[in-house]
Formats: C-alpha cells, sequence, structure tokens
C-alpha cells in the first residue's frame, strides 16, 4: 500500500509511478489529515511512505500521522523522500520511528525532483522543472523494483553535515522559518478559495473573499504555488521565482484513494 502527503505535486507524482508499476493501492495522507482522519490500514503488502525532505527529515506532521494511525498486516515500511538535492540524515529518524511503531524499517531513499520551496530559495523555471521529472523516473522504477523484490533500500554513506542538518539543524529551522507571518495576498486574488481547500492542515479561511493564515502552516507550498493568478506572495522572496505545481487535486481531494 502506498501513502503519499505532498505539498506542490511531487510526491503524488513519485507515488503515482509506483502504484501503478506495483500494481498497489494509494492512499493521500493529505486528505486524511485535513479531515483529523486517522482510521486503521491493514495491507498483505509491504507499506510505502512517499512524501517530501522537509529539513532533511520526514516532514513532522507526516510523522504523527503515522505514529496515530493503525497498520495491520505486513509490518515492512519502506520511506521515499522526494528531495532537491539530499535527504541528508533522514533514514536514522525514520528508523527510529519504526522502531517505536514496531515497524519493520526497509530503508529511505531520495527522489530528486524539482525545487519547489520558493519561500526559501531558487526554483527552475518551467522547462526545467519537466527535465527533472523526466531524469527521475528511471529512479522511481529503480526503487520500485526493490520494493517488489522485497529487499531493502541501500543504504547511503552519511556525512559528517548531513549529521548536522538532519540533527540539530532541523528543530531550529522549524523553530526560526516554518511559520505563516510572512505569507501576503494581493488585489489579484479571486476569491477562489483553492489555497483553503488544499491547505492539508487547514490553516487557511477566507475573511472577506481573502485568505488569511491562522499559525500552523508546515510550508507545504500548497497554497503559493497553486494560486491560479499568483496572487500569494511570502515576504519578498517569493516575487518573480517560478511556482512549481503538478497536483493532481482531484485524486488528493476529491475523490479520495485509488486503486491502480
Amino acid at each position: 500500500m502506498i501513502f503519499y502527503f505532498s505539498g506542490t505535486g511531487n510526491s503524488q507524482f513519485v507515488a503515482l509511478q509506483m502504484a501503478q508499476l506495483l500494481e498497489d493501492d494509494i492512499v493521500s495522507i493529505n486528505r486524511l489529515v485535513k479531515q483529523e482522519s486517522t482510521p486503521s490500514f491493514h495491507s498483505e503488502r509491504p507499506l510505502v511512505f512517499v512524501m517530501p525532505t522537509y529539513s532533511w527529515r520526514i516532514p513532522r506532521v507526516v510523522e504523527k500521522w503515522i505514529r496515530e494511525t493503525d497498520f495491520t498486516g505486513n509490518r515492512d515500511a519502506y520511506f521515499v523522500l522526494t528531495c532537491g538535492g539530499s535527504v541528508g540524515n533522514a533514514a536514522a529518524y525514520a528508523k527510529k520511528l519504526c522502531e517505536k511503531e514496531h515497524l519493520n524499517f526497509c530503508g529511505l531513499a531520495g527522489v530528486v525532483m524539482p525545487e519547489n520551496y520558493l519561500a526559501l530559495g531558487p526554483t527552475p523555471n518551467g522547462p526545467e522543472c519537466q527535465s527533472i521529472i523526466n531524469a527521475a523516473e528511471p529512479r522511481i522504477a529503480s526503487l520500485t523494483n526493490i520494493i517488489r523484490a522485497g529487499t531493502p533500500f541501500p543504504e547511503e554513506r552519511i556525512s559528517f553535515a548531513d549529521w548536522l542538518k538532519s540533527g540539530p539543524v532541523n528543530p531550529l529551522f522549524y523553530t526560526w522559518y516554518v511559520h505563516d507571518k510572512g505569507f501576503t495576498v494581493s488585489d489579484a486574488c479571486l476569491s477562489c478559495g483553492a489555497c483553503a481547500k488544499r491547505c492539508p492542515l487547514n490553516n487557511i479561511e477566507l475573511s472577506g473573499g481573502k485568505p488569511t493564515w491562522k499559525g500552523t502552516c508546515t510550508h507545504c507550498m500548497a497554497c503559493i504555488a497553486g494560486c491560479p493568478v499568483e496572487a500569494i506572495e511570502y515576504k519578498t522572496i517569493t516575487q518573480g521565482r517560478h511556482r512549481h505545481y503538478i497536483m493532481n487535486d482531484a485524486l488528493c481531494w476529491e475523490n479520495g484513494d485509488e486503486k491502480q
């Protein structure tokens, strides 16, 4: 069973590809988190968790959801993290999570996808994003073959920089940077409500037809990257930057789980 959390569609794309290749069921964690739902899942096949890398670890929102969800049947757990370059030492923390939840940790692997964190740094343009996606497909297929074979992902060599980024830097990054005080909306806003609908933490509501943020942001970038008229900015950092958004909203929010 494939579980995914995705802000702008990178991890959804990878999860859909893997589900198709494995002919397995797929579940949107976004939808369940938004509904504040933690149902039980039974799977005779391995559990595959696909998500973005947040400050060189799995996102806290996903870790919390896994802790609160009951999994029965197959206890093998694979983690696939999309990233702009590196997953750091995320595997060590995913392994600790599995030990606490009595899951059999079968490894963590990164898949390089287009950088979407426009609130932090430069992002590639449209053609560059497509080139990165095309280059990721063989990696996705290779990881899928490993899961199909039932063998663990190969362990990656961890450097001191990886240890530092996933260790001391991660909590500092959340404390200093992951908040919603910098989001603004311009008069170009259509009051369509797409940002509120897409926010997995229900952190956005419309006030006077314009989005307002309520303080529990996880910086998934769904609101700013998915705005159809680019009316949302983060401080002045995001001005002029490409907004990468490839999420299939119908699969993530409207139709629920899809069997591939």
